[in-house]
C-alpha cells in the first residue's frame, strides 16, 4: 500500500515537472519567434544630395567704416553764441553748425584794417613821390614794409575770426550735440560727429596666405548683427601693401553703398569674399551628417538585396557611408568624397537607424532647397 501511494506522488511529481517544461519551452520557443521575426521599417526623412555649381568664399571678421567722418572740435576757446544744427541733422557742406563769442575779436580786426587803409594811403602817396624824388628810397620803403605788415595783421585776425566759428567740412549726417548755448568752451572741445554715411568702408584681415586669392573690385558680401539673414554687396577697393609682422595677416577694405543709411560706422562685419571659378560640388543637408571623433558620416537609404544578389522591389536599408566634408553655408555642406549625387540621405531619424536596418522614407518638408553661391 505504501509503495503504491508513492508511485502516485512521483507520477504526480513528473507530471508537473513536464507541464513545467513545456509550458517554459513553449515561452521560450515563443520568444525566438518574436526576435526572429523581421522587424518593422523604420520610418525617416531623406532627400537627394545636389550637384551645385559651388562657389568658394574666403571668411573673415570686420568693422565698417564712414567714407568721410570727424569729430567736430574747436581750435580756440570762447563762450558759444550761437548753435546752428540740431541732433541728427543733415548738412551740406560749408553749413554754419556753430559760432563763439567774437566780440574782441570783430573789434581787433575793425582797428587792423582801419590802420591797413591808412598804410594803404601813404604807400599810394609815397609811390608817387618817390619818382618825382619828393622823398628819398628809403622812406618809401618804410612805407611799404608798412602797408605790408598792417594787411598782414588784418589777414591774421580775420583767420582768428574764423577760428570762433565750424562750418561742415563735407555733407552728412551730424550726431548728437554736445554742447549749449552760453557754455564755455576750451580749446579742443568736440560739439558732436559728423559721418558721411552715402558710402561706407569695411576694413578687415586676411591670412596671408589667402592673398593670391583676393585681388581689387572682387565682390564681397557683408552681414551684420542689427539685419540677420540679409546681405550687402560690396566690392574690394584697397588692399594694404603690407604684411602685418604680429598677426601676418594683409589688411583689406571694401567699399559698400549705403543709399538707406541703415548701416552706421563701427558696426562689427561678418565677411564673404568670392573666389572666382565656381565648381560643381556634391551637397547635402547638414542635419544629414554626423559628426563624431571617429570621423563624419551620414545614412544613405539604398535599395535591398535578397540571397541572390537581386534587388527587392520597394525595400530599402540603410547604408551608413563615412564622408569627408568641405565648406557650408545656408544650410548646405560640400562631401567631396563617399557620396553620389542623385543618393537619398537620411536628413532625420538617424537616432533609430543601424547599418542594415529596413527604412521606408518621406521627402523632409523642413528643408528648403537654397541655391548656393
Amino acid at each position: 500500500m505504501l509503495r503504491r501511494r508513492m508511485l502516485i506522488m512521483l507520477g504526480i511529481v513528473l507530471l508537473i515537472v513536464l507541464v513545467l517544461g513545456g509550458y517554459k519551452g513553449f515561452s521560450i520557443y515563443k520568444q525566438i519567434q518574436m526576435f526572429s521575426a523581421p522587424k518593422p521599417a523604420i520610418s525617416v526623412a531623406a532627400t537627394e544630395a545636389r550637384e551645385l555649381a559651388w562657389q568658394s568664399r574666403l571668411p573673415a571678421v570686420g568693422s565698417l567704416k564712414a567714407l568721410q567722418g570727424v569729430d567736430l572740435s574747436l581750435e580756440t576757446d570762447g563762450t558759444v553764441t550761437k548753435l546752428m544744427f540740431e541732433s541728427g541733422q543733415q548738412v551740406k557742406q560749408g553749413q554754419p553748425l556753430l559760432e563763439l563769442d567774437q566780440k574782441a575779436e570783430i573789434a581787433l580786426l575793425g582797428t587792423a584794417q582801419a590802420d591797413l587803409k591808412l598804410a594803404e594811403v601813404d604807400f599810394g602817396r609815397g609811390s608817387q613821390l618817390v619818382g618825382s624824388q619828393a622823398i628819398s628810397k628809403g622812406e618809401f620803403d618804410r612805407l611799404t614794409s608798412q602797408f605790408r605788415r598792417n594787411k598782414a595783421v588784418v589777414e591774421q585776425l580775420k583767420a582768428s575770426l574764423d577760428k570762433k566759428s565750424i562750418a561742415a567740412p563735407f555733407s552728412g549726417t551730424i550726431g548728437i550735440r554736445q554742447v549749449d548755448v552760453g557754455e564755455y568752451l576750451p580749446s579742443g572741445t568736440v560739439i558732436a560727429t559728423l559721418q558721411d554715411l552715402s558710402s561706407l568702408y569695411v576694413d578687415f584681415s586676411i591670412p596671408e596666405q589667402s592673398l593670391p586669392k583676393v585681388g581689387l573690385d572682387q565682390d564681397v558680401l557683408i552681414d551684420v548683427a542689427a539685419y540677420p539673414g540679409q546681405t550687402f554687396p560690396a566690392r574690394i577697393s584697397a588692399i594694404n601693401p603690407k604684411v602685418e609682422d604680429a598677426t601676418r595677416n594683409v589688411l583689406v577694405r571694401a567699399t559698400l553703398a549705403n543709399p538707406d543709411g541703415k548701416l552706421l560706422p563701427g558696426m562689427f562685419a561678418n565677411v564673404q569674399v568670392l573666389l572666382p571659378n565656381p565648381r560643381n560640388q556634391v551637397v547635402v543637408p547638414q542635419s544629414a551628417v554626423t559628426y563624431t571623433l571617429y570621423g563624419n558620416s551620414v545614412y544613405v537609404a539604398v535599395p535591398k538585396k535578397n540571397e541572390n544578389g537581386e534587388q527587392e522591389k520597394d525595400a530599402l536599408i540603410a547604408e551608413r557611408r563615412f564622408v569627408t566634408t568641405g565648406e557650408h553655408r545656408d544650410g548646405l555642406v560640400v562631401v567631396s568624397k563617399g557620396l553620389k549625387a542623385g543618393e537619398q540621405v537620411v536628413t532625420a531619424g538617424q537616432l533609430k537607424l543601424t547599418q542594415g536596418a529596413s527604412v521606408t522614407i518621406s521627402p523632409d518638408k523642413t528643408l528648403e532647397q537654397p541655391g548656393a553661391n
